[in-house]
C-alpha cells in the first residue's frame, strides 16, 4: 500500500484526493489505475484532475450536455486513454475478483477485522493503519496471479 487514505466517506471527492495523494510519490511518472466500475471513479471531477495533471488543455465540456464529460461512457472514454500519463482500467462489471486491491481486501477483512473490537471510528483508523505498516513490513509481495478460469462443458 504506497498511499493509504481511511476516510469516514468515499465520494467522489475522496477519491480524488486519494489518486493527488498517490501520484505525489511521484509526480512526474506514468500511472495506471485499476478500478472497478463504481461511478465515483468516473465522476466529472475526476476527469477535471486528470486533464490537470496531464497538460490537457482542450475543452472537456458539460457535465450531461456536451463533449468529454457529457456522460459516464465519454467521461471513462477520456480517463481510459492510453496515450494520457494518468490513466484507468476499469473491471468487467460483477469481475471484482479480477482488482488485485480486492485480494488485499480481504487479508484486512481475515486478519484484522473479522474479529475485531474498536472503540470508536478514529480507533479503527488507527488499527487499519496499523496494519497496512505492519503489512507493508512483514506481508507484502506481489499477488501471483493463478485463476485459470472455469473451462465450459457442452451438453
Amino acid at each position: 500500500m504506497l498511499a493509504p487514505t481511511v476516510s469516514d466517506t468515499r465520494t467522489e471527492v475522496d477519491f480524488v484526493t486519494h489518486l493527488k495523494q498517490t501520484v505525489t510519490l511521484a509526480p512526474q511518472d506514468s500511472w495506471m489505475f485499476v478500478v472497478d466500475q463504481l461511478n465515483t471513479h468516473k465522476s466529472e471531477s475526476l476527469v477535471r484532475w486528470v486533464a490537470e495533471a496531464c497538460g490537457i488543455t482542450e475543452e472537456l465540456g458539460v457535465k450531461g450536455r456536451r463533449g468529454i464529460l457529457k456522460s459516464m461512457e465519454t467521461r471513462t472514454a477520456f480517463l481510459s486513454d492510453p496515450t494520457h500519463r494518468i490513466r484507468f482500467v476499469y473491471t468487467p462489471k460483477h469481475s471484482s475478483w479480477l482488482n488485485q486491491i480486492e485480494r488485499w481486501f480481504s487479508i484486512l477483512v481475515r486478519r484484522l477485522l473479522r474479529r475485531g473490537n474498536f472503540r470508536s471510528t478514529q480507533h479503527l483508523k488507527e488499527r487499519i493503519l496499523g496494519f497496512i505498516q505492519y503489512f507493508n513490513v512483514t506481508l507484502a509481495k506481489p499477488f501471483r496471479w493463478s485463476y485459470k478460469g472455469k473451462t465450459r462443458t457442452e451438453s
